[in-house]
């Protein structure tokens, strides 16, 4: 896997979103800027501790849009969503990892190891090169991140 830089665009877009974000109380998990068939799609995802609801969606929306349509920082038409990062969201970026330091992942290897090609535990420590979790059994690994396909928030349908 590799992490995730910022485009042009998206970086554009994160430095003008990130203080509204952060003035209405709200984690910026990310900024995706793709083209989807005759469409472009801006898409801001946003979190908090508590969930992210339709209402929180909205409050976002109008203040992100204001500034997007004042800064014109993209040239051609698009569609402005506001949405959830999700509750099993991908860890992309660094700053992801970094965020989610003790919650519980569910990592995804390329090949097998020894027979394993997914692993669920606690997110214990990120660098550039690799991923340590604490296992569910208590052993502590490591995975370089050449190894892995992805890393997912881990969310146990069966607790709710």
């Amino acid at each position: 896997m590799k992490l995730k830089k910022f485009g042009g665009t998206e970086k554009k877009v994160y430095d003008l979103v990130k203080p509204i974000t952060d003035e209405l109380e709200y984690f910026l998990w990310d900024i995706s800027y793709v083209r989807e068939g005759a469409m472009w799609y801006l898409r801001v995802f946003i979190d908090r501790d508590e969930g992210i609801g339709i209402e929180d969606c909205e409050k976002v929306t109008a203040p992100v849009s204001s500034v997007l349509d004042e800064a014109d920082p993209i040239q051609q038409s698009y569609v402005l969503e506001v949405g959830s990062a999700g509750l099993e969201r991908e860890l992309v970026r660094e700053e992801h990892f970094q965020a989610c330091i003790g919650d519980t992942v569910r990592v995804r290897l390329i090949r097998s190891i020894n027979g394993i090609k997914e692993i669920i535990g606690e997110l214990k420590g990120f660098d550039k090169e690799c991923v340590t979790l604490l296992t569910q059994d208590g052993t502590e690994e490591s995975f370089s991140l050449g190894d892995i396909a992805f890393v997912k928030l881990y969310f146990d349908i069966s607790s709710i």
